[in-house]
């Protein structure tokens, strides 16, 4: 039985070099002597009678053998760590909580709003895993995501928040009494809606431009940025741009028009707090979950 539960720092110890292909830089991460390393990795092939390990050219490579056993244990660690962590953490019925957000999402709209989420439920301590890992829920160390889509994910319950109404702001500067004089304006473009000119030009019956043309950036942030230096104009859900509005930094030509009121248009993309279905009921979550979905975020009202 021994040989099929290698003791913990043996593993670790094994990850953590996989993770340098260094012992040199694995012992000092794990803060042991460069020989304490080599022991240890030595006695877990021992101990698993399995090669985990080839040195190529001085570095340190991992057997195909070794690579198969580092993805396996890899993400348990993670996990085991997690779950030590939220038991440090949950004295009074909190714990730890895992997500990630869109960069803009949360310097807009949800870190303003979190003094109140901790004063509601200060047993819960808040970890935010890096955005671009956001997507992957097979992680252990990931319990929720705000992603912006059409609310689809897979392996995911996806609950809307905020983001279907589209704004459409301009430069302060800018000075137009029409949609349709905006035709010959420099329209920017977000990767993740490409279709937003068409849905907005069908919405405000605009023709005889490119909808294409343009540059096309990948964050909202950029987008208002760009919208501020003059760059030209864009279309934002109106959640991340209604302060920098009222503020005078960007305009919002057409808001008192008949279309949703900032000129925009109502679409079907915006930001959805997703969780897997197993990780629904875990209190940090559900609390977290009930907080988010309650609060009032700025729409086209």
């Amino acid at each position: 039985m021994k040989r099929l539960q290698p003791p913990l720092h043996l593993l670790k110890a094994f990850v953590t070099t996989a993770r340098f292909a260094n012992v040199s830089r694995a012992a000092e991460a794990l803060h042991l002597s460069q020989s304490a390393v080599s022991k240890q990795i030595a006695e877990l092939e021992d101990m698993t009678g399995v090669l985990l390990f080839e040195r190529i050219r001085k570095r340190l490579i991992l057997s195909p053998a070794g690579m198969r056993y580092e993805a396996a244990i890899k993400p348990l660690l993670a996990q085991l760590e997690a779950a030590t962590l939220e038991l440090i953490t949950s004295g009074d019925g909190g714990g730890a909580l895992h997500l990630s957000t869109l960069p803009t999402f949360g310097a807009k709209c949800l870190i303003p709003c979190l003094p109140a989420f901790q004063a509601l439920h200060p047993q819960i301590t808040l970890h935010f895993v890096p955005y671009v890992q956001g997507y992957d829920f097979t992680r252990a160390d990931l319990d929720c995501s705000i992603l912006f889509g059409d609310g689809t994910w897979p392996g995911a319950v996806a609950e809307y928040i905020a983001g279907h109404e589209m704004a459409l702001i301009a430069p302060p500067s800018l000075r137009v009494a029409t949609p349709q004089e905006l035709a010959g304006m420099t329209h920017l473009h977000h990767v993740s809606v490409p279709q937003a000119w068409t849905h907005w030009s069908n919405v405000h019956g605009v023709s005889k431009f490119n909808l294409l043309a343009g540059p096309q950036l990948d964050q909202f942030h950029s987008l208002i940025r760009a919208v501020m230096a003059g760059m030209g104009v864009a279309l934002v859900p109106h959640c991340l741009v209604r302060d920098d509005i009222a503020a005078g930094l960007v305009s919002a030509p057409f808001k008192t028009d008949d279309h949703g009121g900032y000129g925009g248009y109502v679409g079907s993309t915006g930001y959805y707090l997703c969780y897997p279905e197993a990780r629904r009921h875990p209190v940090p979550l559900s609390h977290f979950r009930d907080w988010l979905l309650a609060l009032t975020l700025p729409e086209l009202t």
